[in-house]
């Protein structure tokens, strides 16, 4: 019995951070930009004295300290991108994850998930992916696919805050309001 016990939580350990080791082979690639901020660095921004009277900083530093890892990558490069959509339907398949939404314009299709957390409020993740961008530069580089991760116990009331403090993409916004 104790075998069998063994045998399957040795299966299931690579599952537990799949989406972590999935996602990772990114920020390796030239023609990624990647911005990676694990639990320590939320931690240290949880830290920051804010002024007790500003509830919008209060929702922020709330979310920060209950956030486990931000990772963002970016790709000009539509191989990359076509591969980043493909680990996504593929972490999809073996995951937990619900689609909450998703809008598709001339200028861009943009998909957000969530994994369920302790109550309808929060979530474990948050995935959004960015396809097919038009017309989006930085540095020179005309983005093609966007693809966020966001974990750790996120309350879907204060992701406002979050998104504005972060410069994050306003889409998360609307992700907050389940409809």
């Amino acid at each position: 019995m104790r075998r069998n016990i063994l045998i399957i939580l040795i299966a299931a350990l690579p599952l537990s951070g799949f989406s972590q080791s999935l996602f990772d082979k990114f920020e390796d690639l030239d023609e990624v930009t990647s911005v990676v901020v694990n639990k320590s660095m939320f931690n240290l921004l949880a830290k920051i004295d804010v002024e007790v009277n500003d509830p919008e900083a209060r929702d922020f530093m709330d979310i920060a300290s209950s956030l486990k890892s931000l990772k963002v990558f970016t790709t000009e490069n539509k191989k990359i991108g076509d591969d980043m959509r493909a680990s996504v339907n593929s972490y999809l398949k073996s995951s937990q994850m619900e689609e909450l939404m998703r809008v598709k314009d001339k200028d861009a299709n943009v998909k957000f998930y969530i994994k369920q957390g302790r109550d309808d409020d929060h979530v474990s993740e948050l995935l959004m992916l960015v396809t097919d961008l038009n017309e989006v530069e930085a540095d020179g580089r005309k983005i093609e696919t966007v693809l966020l991760s966001l974990t750790g116990d996120i309350d879907l009331n204060k992701i406002n805050s979050l998104t504005k403090k972060m410069n994050l993409p306003e889409e998360l916004n609307r992700a907050g309001k389940k409809e």
